[in-house]
């Protein structure tokens, strides 16, 4: 296997701080795309919608300029709520979709509502579904994924989080067991499947037809035990540092980007290290780092 077959490694507005559209405390949407370039990469994500400009002219001018490429965007959901749900989902998924297929990207990560909120750390629902809400979130992803990939050519990605409903190894399973691989596959966060526990290198091994997209993502796995024994909230848990700059954390990356190769060289890999509220200045030599750990642990990296 050459270099040619590994993943495409790119990074996000997430590895800069970036969790809102608009904040003042976050780095600069000009700034971040200059960083992201000087250090060294050319896959980006949107980030939140809104963050880098929506208009596609001007988006692919910037990017243009600085020789950066659209892997994917985001979009929120909360399908276990109720059906309504779908419209909410839908209002976001036209402009994001829209966006990211006009520049040529061909993937949209989907991430879940939280139980506990990533803005003040209050318990806002349930921590576990009912049977009734399994299917309502289920059917609610089939039904995005198919619209998604019928109206855009874009393919939806689920990613699991920290205190959401789908995060530990058992629920993600059961989250790809009810839903049709064919609208429905995974985004895996190694950071976020780590964080209860989750074994990255096993699930792919394990459900190699539904990973159809990473998010490389370290845990500081001492710490991880305190904030699991004393509930703290994963914007708290954030803002104490759980994510970490690798090699510092787990899982080790290098395997997880060989592995997931072996499926298909088609997979993007983008780096993110949750930051939010960080000094501006701290990201960019974490994310230089990142990327030369990287490409120096595996051959499998690369960055076309």
């Amino acid at each position: 296997m050459t270099r040619t077959n590994g993943l495409r490694i790119g990074t996000a507005p997430d590895s800069w701080g970036v969790w809102f559209p608009t904040d003042p405390a976050q780095v600069p949407w000009p700034r971040f795309l200059d960083e992201a370039a000087e250090a060294g990469y050319t896959w980006i994500e949107l980030g939140p919608y809104g963050y880098l400009p929506t208009d596609p002219h001007q988006l692919a001018d910037e990017l243009a300029a600085r020789g950066l490429k659209l892997a994917g965007g985001t979009v929120f959901t909360g399908f276990h709520k109720s059906p309504e749900e779908r419209e909410r989902a839908w209002d976001q998924a036209v402009r994001v979709a829209g966006l990211a297929s006009s520049l040529g990207a061909q993937h949209i990560v989907v991430i879940p509502d939280l139980w506990r909120s990533d803005a003040t750390g209050e318990n806002l629902e349930p921590r576990t579904l009912t049977n009734e809400q399994w299917r309502t979130l289920a059917e609610g992803h089939d039904w995005l994924g198919r619209e998604l990939l019928e109206r855009y050519g874009v393919t939806q990605q689920f990613h699991s989080h920290a205190d959401s409903h789908v995060g530990t190894a058992r629920e993600v399973n059961r989250f790809l067991d009810e839903t049709d691989p064919r609208y429905t596959n995974l985004c895996l966060d190694t950071g976020h499947f780590a964080y209860y526990g989750g074994d990255s290198l096993a699930l792919i091994r394990e459900r190699p037809e539904r990973i159809g997209y990473l998010h490389l993502k370290q845990v500081d796995q001492t710490q991880l035990f305190d904030v699991l024994k004393n509930d703290v909230s994963f914007k708290d848990a954030v803002a104490d540092g759980i994510m970490v700059e690798p090699p510092q954390g787990v899982p080790e990356l290098g395997p997880i980007i060989e592995a997931a190769a072996a499926i298909s060289p088609d997979i993007f890999a983008i780096v993110e290290q949750d930051m939010y509220g960080c000094d501006v200045d701290r990201p960019f030599p974490i994310a230089r780092r990142t990327r030369a750990h990287i490409h120096g642990c595996t051959h499998l990296a690369r960055q076309f």
